[in-house]
């Protein structure tokens, strides 16, 4: 008995990113349609990734800085003044408070962005402007947003609802959705 289902798929390769690819649209949009086949081998991939995000979702420290932000006049410019004949940008030193991941919190964000591919987030509008679209920070999706959902629960993040046969070929469609 094989490990896994072979999906139509010919070599592993395509497999792998094809769960890859269904994984990344699972953990982004919270809820994907496919058949029953791939459900079920993206669940198993999902569910290890939430795991991996649960175990470490609170394993970090956070550091105060001073960073240097330029400053801006009332159109969103920034503020020049003339320094030794040349015109240099104004900086103000804010403290800012960042997360540092420890060293098993960053094993773990490098474990999730080998197998979650990059999203980029563009404007629902249909103009795909790149200056208006916004890349996501799947590993901080996980640890920030989904990873405390599920901290109580003890497994069993997604949940598999049966929607029918698919008119082409009658493959079974699911809808597989985070729970």
């Amino acid at each position: 008995m094989a490990d896994y289902r072979k999906l139509g798929r010919t070599s592993s390769s395509q497999r792998k990113a094809m769960l890859r690819s269904l994984a990344t649209n699972l953990l982004y949009h919270d809820k994907i349609v496919t058949t029953e086949a791939r459900a079920k081998e993206v669940r198993r991939l999902a569910e290890k990734l939430i795991t991996l995000a649960i175990k470490e979702h609170e394993n970090y420290t956070e550091e105060t800085i001073k960073a240097k932000i330029p400053q801006k006049d009332a159109k969103g410019n920034r503020v020049k003044k003339e320094v030794d004949g040349k015109r240099v940008t104004v900086f103000d030193e804010v403290d800012k408070t960042i997360k540092k991941d420890k060293p098993s919190r960053l094993i773990a964000r490098r474990k999730i962005l080998s197998v979650l591919y990059p999203v980029t987030d563009v404007p629902k509008d249909g103009r795909k402007k790149r200056s208006l679209s916004k890349k996501i920070d799947m590993p901080a999706r996980l640890f920030d947003t989904i990873a405390p959902r599920y901290t109580n629960r003890r497994g069993g993040y997604t949940r598999i609802v049966k929607i029918g046969p698919r008119k082409g070929d009658a493959a079974e469609m699911v809808l597989l959705e985070l729970v």
